[in-house]
């Protein structure tokens, strides 16, 4: 499974007059609940060896902090105040980088007495942020809670997958698998535009050359092609294929993959039912949904905007579980709050429905997804800017049909289609299972993308 990793520096910070003693028992809870609390794929950089009991407080620190956290590549910056915190040390190190900042403290548990002044906590920060807009610097805020309160776990917990959301767009490499079929204009995108905007570089590839690394895989047999070619017969039923069109398929994923990891792309959008039956006499969809079982999304019909799509929420769920791209087809038969998101056979099979059986047929995958959450997307773009859709609702039965497919159930479909059809977006969507609204709200702030939900569309059907 592809994954990636996410570096957070952690810049706790203090009023230097206020108690050292009282700010240090709240570092120490703080840092305690992070570690507890974070992701296995996400790093922790500390400022310990740079201030008294790693909590900064001076300006003179600043420059070696911001030298420490540059060493290990920061892809965040978390700012915890101990107490009222010293907003400058604060927007000085967050200005030396264009990463999301977390600011968040503790509550205070009590006001100050004739006998003890508290922290103020939350009146620091109402000065702090103040002071980081003016430094231009973009932040996420927790609301001023408990240390073991459920908003700071679940706002933490959220500012993790903005920054890998982040990180991944910025900078992603995509592989182009030939052109987009002629019928589709829809898929259209402006390639130099995506890289000026978010350094995202679109890298072409020959079908032919992929085709002929295909066949050159099934005529050497090596053990690593008999290998994947006999774990996607125990896994899903190929009987209804000939042996030669199953062989064609397995080497075909193989050989995206080997040019997808030469040129550096972590997702792919290809041409499919067109030039590879020319080439191979197979199209790619089951190879497709194989990669995409492995963290590789690939987009149909060469859409790169929903590569994109896939490459967002794939960093929101933090590499654990695949994403997929469906076509939004027709609604519900019995259920007008319900559409089926379905498509000729790209789903990746660790998405499968546990009582759904597998099989292929007419070189497609065949089985309906797991029921649960899900929160859909897409990027897509129009008149040079660049906007996110996002929803959630909730699968639910529906009627048996071919490929890949689920029903969708939400609050008011008639909402989600105006805003689908009135919005720059096309049929296809990207899906995760959970709820993740929250995180892509934060995600298209930094990202400088136009948010747009079903409620919010102010274009109405007649």
């Amino acid at each position: 499974m592809y994954s990636d990793s996410l570096v957070i520096g952690v810049l706790p910070i203090r009023r230097s007059f206020l108690n050292m003693e009282e700010a240090l028992r709240q570092k120490t809870a703080i840092m305690q609940k992070i570690s507890e609390r974070k992701p296995s794929c996400v790093t922790i950089v500390n400022i310990d060896d740079l201030c008294a009991n790693g909590i900064a407080s001076q300006l003179s620190t600043v420059t070696g902090i911001i030298e420490k956290f540059k060493k290990h590549h920061i892809n965040a910056l978390f700012i915890p105040f101990c107490d009222f915190g010293e907003e400058q040390v604060a927007a000085s190190v967050a200005k030396a980088f264009d990463v999301p900042v977390l600011v968040w403290g503790p509550r205070d548990e009590a006001p100050n007495t004739d006998v003890s002044r508290g922290r103020d906590t939350q009146c620091g920060m109402f000065a702090a942020t103040k002071v980081l807009r003016r430094f231009n610097v973009r932040y996420s805020y927790i609301v001023n809670c408990a240390t073991n309160s459920t908003h700071f776990t679940q706002g933490f917990d959220r500012f993790v997958r903005v920054a890998m959301i982040v990180k991944a767009l910025l900078g992603l490499r995509i592989a182009k698998i030939g052109s987009r079929p002629s019928p589709f204009l829809s898929v259209a995108t402006n390639e130099a535009a995506l890289m000026r905007r978010f350094g995202i570089t679109v890298e072409p590839i020959s079908p032919s050359s992929v085709a002929k690394e295909a066949l050159a895989l099934i005529e050497r047999k090596d053990s690593a092609w008999q290998d994947y070619l006999n774990d996607l017969r125990t896994r899903v039923d190929c009987s209804l294929m000939a042996t030669e069109d199953v062989e064609k398929i397995t080497a075909l994923k193989l050989a995206i993959q080997a040019r997808m990891e030469e040129t550096q792309c972590t997702v792919a959008a290809s041409e499919c039912w067109s030039v590879f039956y020319d080439l191979l006499g197979v199209p790619p969809c089951v190879a497709m949904g194989e990669l995409a079982n492995e963290g590789l999304p690939v987009s149909c019909e060469a859409d790169v905007n929903g590569s994109i799509t896939m490459a967002i929420l794939r960093a929101c769920g933090l590499y654990q579980k695949p994403v997929f791209l469906a076509d939004l087809t027709i609604r519900h038969p019995a259920n007008d709050n319900a559409e089926l998101l379905w498509h000729c056979g790209v789903f990746a099979y660790g998405l499968r429905a546990s009582q759904s059986k597998p099989y292929l047929k007419d070189s497609f995958q065949r089985w309906e997804l797991q029921q649960g959450e899900l929160t859909l997307c897409r990027f897509d773009d129009a008149e040079d800017n660049y906007f996110l859709f996002g929803g959630k609702g909730k699968t639910v039965a529906g009627p048996e049909t071919t490929g890949n497919y689920v029903w969708l159930e939400v609050n008011d479909w008639q909402r989600w289609e105006e805003a689908l059809m009135f919005g720059p977006y096309i049929h296809h969507i990207g899906g995760l299972y959970g709820d993740h609204l929250p995180v892509l709200r934060e995600a298209a702030r930094y990202l400088s993308l136009s948010m747009q939900e079903p409620d919010n569309c102010s274009i109405r059907s007649l």
